[in-house]
């Protein structure tokens, strides 16, 4: 099971919490459902310099909390808080609610990000840089930080062959299948030129102990 769902979510409950916590009234579950998605949607492109990693939301009956966790918070506060208070200005009028807090937690460790990564290599392969040489530069990156196992898939017209293929790359050891294994997940598309190119990253950093 563990080599064909989502490593976070088969760990849900267990070893990690949900990025969004409410209790709606009848009714509306899809309401909030779609406020979410689109607000994260939102802040993904808003704050692309920033180096998002994770956004969670927190809805009491008649707030918002909002934690954004980034690599470069800077980027997000603005000069004087000037950045920040726009922002909550902005999310404010989407949600139409009087009261938000808004949270950002600085990422001590990007390269530990499998979103990050991702996010990278899908640039990389977009400005033509040689796949197999940004795996290895991204592989070499992330064992340094401290992670116990990188694992790297690539899947479509790599490079642009005209029929399309599997490629995995990994550095050390990969307990998908271990629900104490802290495994952060990302999945990102590149549409390069020459076609479509799925990229799949998992990153291992050890065990962790279960809520």
């Amino acid at each position: 099971m563990g080599q064909k769902v989502n490593p976070k979510s088969f760990r849900l409950g267990s070893l990690y919490t949900w990025s969004s916590n409410w209790y709606p009234k009848k009714g509306d579950y899809a309401k909030f459902l779609v406020e979410d998605f689109r607000l994260r949607q939102w802040l993904l492109e808003r704050l692309k310099l920033a180096g998002i990693t994770e956004i969670k939301i927190d809805r009491s009956i008649n707030t918002i909390k909002i934690t954004l966790s980034v690599a470069r918070p800077g980027v997000v506060i603005g000069r004087g808080g000037s950045g920040l208070e726009q922002l909550k200005k902005e999310i404010s009028a989407k949600l139409k609610t009087p009261k938000l807090e808004l949270q950002v937690v600085e990422v001590k460790n990007p390269d530990l990000s499998a979103r990050l990564i991702g996010l990278r290599l899908a640039d990389q392969l977009l400005r033509r840089y040689p796949h197999r040489r940004a795996i290895a530069q991204a592989l070499e990156k992330t064992m340094a930080s401290g992670a116990k196992g990188v694992k790297i898939l690539l899947s479509g017209r790599i490079n642009g062959a005209e029929i399309s293929r599997k490629e995995k790359y990994f550095k050390g050891s990969m307990p998908l299948s271990t629900l104490r294994s802290d495994i952060d997940y990302f999945q990102q598309p590149a549409f390069t030129k020459m076609g479509y190119v799925g990229i799949k990253i998992w990153v291992y950093t050890g065990e962790k102990v279960s809520l």
